[in-house]
Order: structure tokens, then C-alpha cells, then sequence
């Protein structure tokens, strides 16, 4: 804690305000800490009662803080050796990466310096490390990815998990999710009854696998308790819908679906630009439309959504993509704080403790043969 207790003297934060440490992995992303830092520094100026505990090279370190005055007193770097690259497996990070920036970051949550762990660094690496350095709740036999997904629900956004931790689950992993997305969605998105859809081929009862077939049995009972409905299967069409708060999928499901979605949208933005600039014509009502263009482009600007959730960890870990800008990193970081603010982790342990903890044993031996494999 004494971290904690630095940052705290010599942070300026007004009265009242919640103190909020955001512990970063400075030397994971395709762009360097320099772009991570200037992020942190965006941030900073969104939130006074934000600090950092910044892990890498400390000379590189401390030269980029010394660059932006308003992360002056609030941030503490750590000095780390190693950088986890994005080739790295992660059996292999496991076994040496004890001096890396990103095994670090993790540290300082599982020691209680911070309340939030914030990585663009390698993705299977970073999971494999925050369950071995966190563990898992009490409950859960697979974490999960969850993320943000732009949509036509009055807030913008639905929620969409496990979009890459694990490419197996069952139905009571899928169960799991689900609590864990009903947990994210009220803190993170303000919704007391989140609507949750279990994603499939069709939204009959007797389509899909057998696992999801009783998976949206296992849920429905489980939102008799009042505290989520469950509207039943829902198809690909419906992730950015309003019809449903919360989906439901696999993890290879998930990243296939999320994958296809960026593409998309960028193959799209390129045909909108294409076909703006195509004439002087088109050109000339680029202009007229220039600011529903700017509208359409921030509303599809995937930074704003920028940041995978960890659930299912003693800590809080957000992934944030490894080719993020500054704009991206901020988001990643606001995430963080929103989440660490509003005390999600105990809230998400608190809804997860009842679940059955049966086949806890098979899970952990799952993946540790999925961990030496990579």
C-alpha cells in the first residue's frame, strides 16, 4: 500500500473525490509506451481522482510522464525488464515472465496497490497470467472476455461476452456468463434489469447444440430471482439490436463474431470515403454533409468502445486492443475507473457465489493442458 499512500500526498484531488489507482502495463501495444502514456494523460485530465502505477523501462518511463504536466504527482513507475511481446505463447510467458511489464501490472492488483489492471499487451498471455496471479472467483470454472457493442438501445451500447478466453463452454460455463454479463451491464451501462439473449442459429427452442439448448434452461431459471429477464435465443442480426441487453456465446463464437464486426465497419467506412471522394460532385455534398459525416463517424468510431473486460478474477483486468491510439487508451482507462469506482469485482463475487462449483477441478486441469498446448 505504500504506493497508495505516495500517490495520495502528492496527487492534487479535490475533496470528496474518490481516489482511484489504475495499475498499467506501459510497454505492451503495437505503439509503444509513448502512445500509452499520452493516453493516461487524457485520461487524467477527464478524472482528478485518478492515479497510475506505470510498469516498464523507468528512464523511458519517467521521460514521457515529464512530458505531460497533468500526470504530475499521480503517477509511480515501476521498473520492469522484460516486455511480452506479441509472438510470445503463453505457456512460455508463464514460465519466465516474471520480470515483464505486464506480469508486474497484475501484481500490483493481486497485492491490493491498485484496484484495476489495464494491458494492450498479448491477449492469451495476459489471461493466462491474471488467472494464475488472481485466480479465479469462487464459482467460476471459465472466465470470459466481455466487451462493449455498438448498438440501438437508448445507451448505445450491449454488452457481448466471452468473446475470446476460452473457444469451449458448456452449459454451465454459458450460465456463468450470463450472471457475469448481468453483472457488467448494471454496473457499467446503468441497467437495473438487463435483458440477456443466449446467442444461436435461430431463436426457436429446438434449435442449437445440446450445451445451449440446456444452457437456456440453466438461465431461465436462474432469472427467476427477478434480477434479469431472459428473452431466450437470439441470432447474429440481434447483437447490436435493442431487443437484448446482455449476449450470450462461446468464446470462438464470440471472437469470430467481434472480428467480423471490425472488419465490417471498416470495409464500409472505406466505401463511404471511397464514394464521397469519387467525383467533384460527391466532393461538393461531402461538404453539405460534413457535419452528419462527423456525427456517423463518431458514432462508429470503434475507440470509444475500446476494452475487453476480464470476468470471473479476484481483480479487475480491461484488455485493451494493442493497436490503440491515445483516444483508444483513454477509453480503455475510463472503463477501468468506472468499473473500479462503482466497487464492481466485489459486486460481480457477491452475484457468482451461489453458483454450483462442481466440475471446478475438471476446469482447472482443462486449462492447464490449454495453457502447455500454446
Amino acid at each position: 500500500m505504500a504506493a497508495l499512500t505516495e500517490l495520495n500526498k502528492t496527487g492534487t484531488v479535490p475533496a470528496g473525490t474518490q481516489r482511484i489507482v489504475v495499475s498499467v502495463d506501459a510497454m505492451g501495444g503495437d505503439l509503444g509506451p509513448a502512445t500509452v502514456v499520452a493516453g493516461l494523460a487524457m485520461s487524467a485530465r477527464a478524472n482528478p481522482g485518478i492515479a497510475f502505477i506505470l510498469h516498464g523501462d523507468r528512464a523511458e518511463l519517467d521521460g514521457l510522464v515529464a512530458k505531460h504536466p497533468e500526470l504530475a504527482g499521480r503517477c509511480d513507475v515501476r521498473h520492469a525488464e522484460g516486455v511480452v511481446t506479441m509472438d510470445d505463447k503463453p505457456a512460455q510467458v508463464l514460465r519466465s515472465g516474471k520480470n515483464t511489464s505486464m506480469w508486474s501490472a497484475i501484481d500490483a492488483v493481486r497485492d491490493k496497490e491498485a484496484e484495476v489492471c489495464v494491458s494492450c499487451g498479448n491477449t492469451g498471455a495476459l489471461m493466462v497470467l491474471s488467472m494464475m496471479r488472481l485466480r479465479k472467483l469462487p464459482g467460476i470454472n471459465r472466465p470470459a472476455i466481455a466487451c462493449y457493442w455498438p448498438s440501438t438501445n437508448p445507451g448505445g451500447f450491449n454488452v457481448m461476452l466471452d468473446v475470446g478466453a476460452d473457444v469451449r463452454a458448456d452449459e454451465m460455463d454459458l450460465m456463468q456468463y450470463a450472471l457475469m454479463g448481468v453483472s457488467f451491464a448494471r454496473n457499467s451501462l446503468g441497467l437495473a434489469r438487463p435483458r440477456v439473449g443466449l446467442l444461436n442459429v435461430g431463436t426457436e427452442d429446438h434449435k442449437g447444440r445440446s450445451e445451449i439448448k440446456a444452457a437456456a434452461e440453466l438461465i431461465q431459471d436462474a432469472a427467476e430471482s427477478g434480477t434479469f429477464e431472459f428473452i431466450g435465443n437470439v441470432e447474429g442480426s440481434d447483437i447490436p439490436s435493442d431487443k437484448v441487453d446482455v449476449v450470450v456465446t462461446d468464446g470462438f463464437t464470440g471472437n469470430v463474431a467481434l472480428k467480423t464486426a471490425e472488419g465490417t465497419a471498416h470495409m464500409f467506412k472505406g466505401f463511404l470515403k471511397a464514394a464521397f471522394t469519387a467525383t467533384p460532385l460527391s466532393r461538393l455534398a461531402a461538404m453539405f454533409a460534413s457535419t452528419s459525416l462527423k456525427r456517423l463517424s463518431a458514432r462508429m468510431d470503434p475507440r470509444r468502445v475500446n476494452g475487453g473486460v476480464f470476468l470471473g478474477l479476484t481483480g479487475t483486468v480491461v484488455k485493451s486492443h494493442g493497436s490503440a491510439d491515445p483516444t483508444g487508451i483513454a477509453a480503455a482507462v475510463q472503463l477501468a475507473h468506472d468499473l473500479a469506482r462503482s466497487g464492481f469485482n466485489d459486486k460481480l463475487a457477491a452475484r457468482v457465489a451461489y453458483v454450483p462449483v462442481a466440475r471446478q477441478d475438471d476446469a482447472d486441469k482443462d486449462a492447464e493442458q490449454d495453457t502447455a498446448s500454446k
